[in-house]
């Protein structure tokens, strides 16, 4: 990963002047450098801001880093970062604002599989790139056909660097039977895509080991009183609650069912998995979280990256996908790359058509990893990470690929 310096994090760099691109893909004005817009799709307002602030962040430091160090020559690149709210609607929305600006070369996001499920389809019409550091359904790039073993790529644009759900579960399953020793749990979701997939993928799989799912429920992630359910999950016995989910109504579920008596963990993804859950929860300790990738804190290749961003003035943590958004952006820069050096030192024409193409060839040593995307569109990389609460911080307990059949 290129070094990036302090000056340069802390926005201290004054950037060139450059123009957009014309119809014979050069630069409109004198400038001698044409800009290439990424854009990026988050909630950078409401419940999930937290993590959808440290995706900005971290695609604005990736952005930062390739125009220091001139990494396209004669490119600059920028960012649009435009708030989804969390909300498939104004996902769809912000999908057709980057669409209409050709500037956009590609995107970076959403945070949500269910946002993701509305920008799909008009990116793919459009042949807009898009890279979600954070969505980790499924059938998003496999189909529905994945559960039967029949799975088929459903968008040519679509791509992740984080890995599936079906990965996810799996390895949670592995994880709360096999290391913590967990043999009966109850099962919650919030049925949205991500949840209930990720919900359904654990108990295919802690079944299949031999785990016993005493009991299921669907909640409404809107919801913070879930007394009703914590009473019935006191009645089963169970010895874990597993839940499909994200952090705004893990916490309070969290908490409601330890303040009911019942001293078992609480199990989630990379959902919940957010310095925001132990703060909203008073009784998050020895609660259980499955997160994409190994600790970033731990990983070599991450340090110049933590480095920076900590030195970059950022507001907001990094959070759990900061790594994975820096190697989101930088995948579509590469591409970029590969294109204009494929059209004489310039932006083609068509460039997002040359970037697309390009997508298939990109490999590179990332913050987590080598990076590089399979047939389907999802990375390569399908380590997982099991973290603990811990004196009111997560905590990595353990990190390994599932086993799956």
């Amino acid at each position: 990963m290129i070094a990036i310096t302090a000056a340069l994090a802390a926005g201290s760099l004054t950037l060139t002047a450059c123009g957009s691109r014309d119809d014979d893909g050069g630069s409109s004005n004198s400038s001698d450098k044409t800009t290439v817009v990424i854009g990026v799709d988050a909630p950078l307002t409401g419940d999930l801001s937290a993590l959808g602030l440290g995706i900005k962040n971290s695609a604005d430091l990736a952005v930062k880093t390739a125009n220091k160090d001139e990494y396209v020559k004669g490119v600059e690149f920028k960012i649009e970062a435009l708030d989804d709210q969390a909300q498939p609607s104004v996902g769809q929305q912000n999908a057709q604002k980057f669409i209409s600006n050709k500037d956009v070369l590609g995107v970076v996001g959403p945070l949500n599989s269910s946002v993701s499920q509305q920008m799909q389809k008009p990116f793919n019409d459009a042949g807009l790139t898009q890279v979600s550091p954070a969505n980790t359904g499924t059938e998003l790039t496999q189909g529905d056909g994945w559960k039967t073993g029949n799975s088929v790529r459903q968008f040519k644009t679509f791509f992740r660097t984080a890995t599936t759900d079906e990965i996810q579960g799996a390895f949670a399953a592995e994880y709360l039977y096999s290391k913590a020793g967990v043999k009966t749990a109850y099962l919650i979701d919030d049925g949205k895509t991500y949840g209930a997939g990720l919900a359904a993928s654990f108990k295919t799989n802690y079944t299949k080991l031999g785990g016993k799912i005493v009991g299921e429920d669907h909640i409404n992630p809107d919801d913070r009183d879930f007394n009703a359910v914590v009473a019935k999950i006191k009645k089963t016995g169970a010895k874990a609650l597993y839940y499909g989910g994200e952090y705004p109504a893990a916490a309070p579920l969290s908490q409601q069912l330890k303040d009911s008596g019942q001293n078992i963990p609480f199990m989630g993804g990379d959902g919940i998995y957010s310095g925001e859950f132990p703060k909203l929860n008073k009784k998050a300790e020895g609660d259980l979280a499955t997160s994409v990738g190994e600790p970033v804190e731990k990983l070599d290749s991450a340090q110049t990256f933590i480095k920076n961003y900590e030195a970059g003035g950022y507001e907001d943590d990094y959070e759990a996908y900061g790594g994975l958004t820096y190697d989101a952006t930088w995948a579509i820069i590469e591409a970029v790359k590969l294109a204009v050096e494929g059209n004489d030192g310039k932006v083609p024409a068509d460039g997002r058509k040359a970037v697309l193409d390009a997508m298939s060839k990109v490999k590179f040593d990332g913050v987590t990893g080598t990076i590089s995307f399979d047939e389907f569109g999802d990375t390569t990389n399908t380590t997982m990470t099991a973290y603990k609460v811990k004196n009111n911080a997560w905590t990595p307990e353990y990190s390994g690929a599932p086993k799956l059949d």
